[in-house]
């Protein structure tokens, strides 16, 4: 079968898709641990916009290099985010990727394969996440950076830990190991950094195998709650995320 474009389009992820129509999308830098930065941020949504029109992908799984997910960020290129103008870039980004995530016309599995302390919501928002025991989870940009932590993950979080629960993460940017994020229903698995990847293999595999209709609108029922408050929550947010950012210059 001919490999589709888009496969060899984007730089910062590399895809992969079996016979049966599991695709694997794996986040990186030049082969490295992903980054973010501004090309990453930019086209991932543009990526899932081009997996959900492509009805030979069936079960989608989400994983990023080596041993981490995402713990650091690609300053070289600054895009003066403080800029009104040079934030509703971000502010559109960063509200469609959500939106593509949680719209996906298919089943989503995460494997998570190490620490995940940057858009650790992009992984947390599968329909099914397989961790590895070297992963622990936090947000650690927004407070360690002034600005207000509100760009979706405050809703994930919110959803998956409870409000108290959530509320504390966000303003002590609580560590959360792998397995206690297993016991607070952060995660649906824990494993050894490498059963990781074959494990959301096997799930996906196994779902693919079920009727295509099912694995389309499945998901979309099943992330209702999820689509409906990241709407509200993330156009609001990611609006007082910016006002902060804007502040910033005039900060003594």
């Amino acid at each position: 079968m001919e490999t589709p474009p888009y496969f060899d389009a984007f730089p910062d992820f590399a895809l992969e898709r079996t016979p049966s129509g599991v695709l694997t999308l794996r986040l990186h830098s030049e082969g490295e641990p992903a980054l973010l930065g501004t090309r990453l941020h930019r086209d991932f949504p543009r990526v899932l916009r081009e997996i959900s029109d492509d009805r030979e992908n069936r079960v989608l799984v989400l994983t990023g290099t080596g041993d981490h997910f995402m713990t650091n960020m690609d300053v070289s290129e600054d895009r003066q985010a403080f800029k009104p103008l040079n934030w509703d870039e971000i502010y559109w980004e960063g509200r469609q990727v959500l939106r593509a995530l949680v719209d996906l016309p298919m089943p989503l599995v995460a494997a998570i394969n190490g620490p995940a302390t940057i858009h650790s919501e992009w992984v947390l928002l599968g329909d099914i996440t397989i961790a590895s025991d070297t992963a622990h989870f936090q947000d650690f940009p927004h407070m360690a950076g002034e600005v207000v932590p509100s760009d979706g993950i405050h809703v994930v979080w919110e959803e998956i830990l409870g409000i108290n629960r959530a509320r504390y993460a966000a303003l002590t940017q609580q560590v959360i190991p792998a397995d206690e994020a297993l016991r607070l229903g952060m995660v649906n698995e824990v494993l050894p950094f490498a059963e990781v990847l074959p494990r959301a293999l096997e799930l996906a595999e196994s779902l693919a195998a079920r009727p295509p209709l099912l694995l389309r609108l499945t998901p979309l029922a099943l992330r209702q709650r999820l689509a409906r408050r990241l709407e509200e929550g993330a156009t609001l947010g990611l609006a007082l995320e910016g006002l902060s950012m804007a502040d910033k210059p005039y900060q003594g």
